[in-house]
């Protein structure tokens, strides 16, 4: 009961809370409670993790617009048997350790850099909209007054992740397209 239950009421998290356009606060909250459920849904490759229980390292680049929601949200929380830890990092750390990172701010040259630091490694990237077109794997955006999100699964792939059809099934927007290959 307890694998049905998660999706169903992440399922139910993602309908019934409005993000009122306007209040930031109320958009931060659900957008906190989102950013360490999506790991539950995401696979990493092999070696990802020292051991079973080796920490989920949840990261958030650049300053925090979450104000102490994602530590309240992600507290006593795990993925699977790995217990979350809430890393914040300066745009200039090494984001090498990190599972998952949320970049945030409104400098879109920082957040690409950010984003092209772990290219290619097993690190789920979220952004959201105020960064403009800059996207992560997953990007968070508003539409009818409610927080949903866009996945790129060509770029989860690339970063050797494997998203679940269930998270793929509550996305507004999926990207399958795989650019072409650089002679």
């Amino acid at each position: 009961m307890g694998r049905l239950f998660r999706p169903v009421t992440f399922a139910l998290l993602l309908v019934a809370l409005p993000a009122y356009a306007g209040d930031r606060s109320l958009e931060y909250a659900v957008k906190a409670a989102f950013l360490y459920k999506f790991a539950s849904f995401v696979d990493w490759p092999p070696g990802s993790f020292e051991t079973e229980s080796s920490p989920f390292v949840l990261c958030v680049v650049g300053a925090d617009p979450f104000g102490g929601r994602i530590r309240s949200a992600a507290n006593g929380q795990t993925v699977g048997s790995h217990p979350i830890i809430l890393r914040q990092l300066a745009k200039e750390e090494p984001r090498s350790n990190c599972h998952a990172m949320f970049v945030s701010g409104s400098d879109g040259k920082s957040a690409s850099e950010a984003l092209n630091s772990v290219r290619g490694t097993p690190t789920l990237t979220v952004t959201d909209s105020a960064l403009g077109p800059t996207a992560g794997i997953i990007h968070f955006v508003i539409a009818d007054d409610r927080v949903t999100f866009d996945i790129d699964n060509a770029a989860a792939a690339r970063n050797h992740l494997v998203i679940s059809s269930k998270l793929l099934a509550l996305a507004r927007r999926v990207n399958t397209a795989r650019p072409a290959a650089v002679p």
